[in-house]
């Protein structure tokens, strides 16, 4: 289901799952980003009278690796609490965002994880996404 500002609050504890270096207040403030925001959606899926995922996407213009066309859709987060892991339900969440893409005039979809992450790289594979490149990116204050 789409979530709506209702949800919000519900929303921020997988959230803070997801990138847990945010504090309860930042993480609503990103429930609400893409909740409220232009070009931007989060769905999420209830068990046990809970929400026990959460996906977030949005539009992207800019280049997206591996991409031909402009907008793209673009899988920004996505989690599933423990407690519900191995159920189909990110590979649901991922297929309503690539829904939304094409509703709003997309052909492609992306993501992206860190290059430690083996359990999303094996998850964008198992759902259908290829690997397009590899990168580490640089910086230093000046």
């Amino acid at each position: 289901m789409r979530a709506n500002e209702t949800h919000i609050s519900a929303l921020a504890p997988l959230i803070l799952q997801l990138w847990p270096d945010n504090s309860p207040a930042k993480a609503e403030e990103i429930a609400r980003e893409y909740v409220c925001g232009k070009e931007k959606a989060a769905f999420y899926k209830e068990a046990d009278g809970k929400i026990a995922g959460l996906a977030m996407c949005g539009l992207r213009h800019d280049y997206v690796e591996g991409c031909d066309t402009s907008p793209v859709g673009y899988l920004e987060g996505i989690v599933v609490d423990d407690a519900y892991k191995g159920r189909g339900i990110a590979k649901a969440l991922c297929r309503e965002c690539e829904e939304w893409a094409k509703k709003l005039g997309c052909s492609e979809f992306a993501s992206d994880c860190e290059l430690e992450n083996t359990a999303s790289l094996a998850f964008h594979l198992a759902i259908g996404f290829e690997e397009e490149n590899r990168i580490i990116c640089f910086r230093k204050s000046i």
